[in-house]
């Protein structure tokens, strides 16, 4: 098992943009720009300020900007690259281990909800399995727009807290 050095709350406040933009912005998956908006917010006196605030910088975005935003993130169970964070998470939760008729189910269910939505399935796969993620893929199907974007923010936003918690130490 790798071990993992974990940043101090006072570094990551005393961080110059560059070198906050670098340990952080691959956070918000593909969106460095979070990292670079929420930069001229410090000092946080938390992990969970700084992860409220990141949040609060998308949430603040019009509608069609927050779907681009969601766009930005990966198929779950896809074969193409990846980044770092979302490979490691896949790879916990079994998604790289699909059988070809399970992968192309979850190809075809993540076609189907994109062109309902407009933007890929999201969903925080720690600590989950490919049959609670399958089942919440079809639930989901039936969701509204709205509700859906709601669910996509809520899973971003465990997705992003585990990933803050995995790197910052308070």
């Amino acid at each position: 098992m790798e071990e993992r050095i974990l940043i101090q709350l006072s570094e990551v406040n005393g961080m110059t943009q560059a070198e906050f933009v670098l340990a952080l912005g691959a956070i918000f998956e593909n969106s460095p720009w979070v990292a670079e908006a929420a930069w001229a917010l410090r000092p946080f006196q938390s992990r969970s300020e700084l992860h409220e605030t990141m949040l609060r910088i998308i949430k603040e975005m019009p509608e069609a900007q927050i779907h681009a935003f969601f766009r930005m993130h990966p198929d779950l169970a896809t074969r193409l690259s990846i980044g770092e964070y979302s490979t490691r998470e896949q790879q916990g939760a079994g998604l790289d281990r699909l059988s070809p008729e399970e992968f192309e189910e979850f190809a075809a269910a993540n076609r189907q909800y994109m062109e309902r939505f407009g933007f890929p399935f999201i969903y925080a796969v720690r600590g989950s399995n490919k049959s609670a993620i399958w089942s919440a893929l079809q639930e989901r199907l039936t969701h509204t727009l709205e509700q859906e974007a709601e669910e996509a923010m809520r899973n971003i936003a465990k997705i992003t807290s585990f990933r803050i918690g995995d790197l910052i130490e308070e």
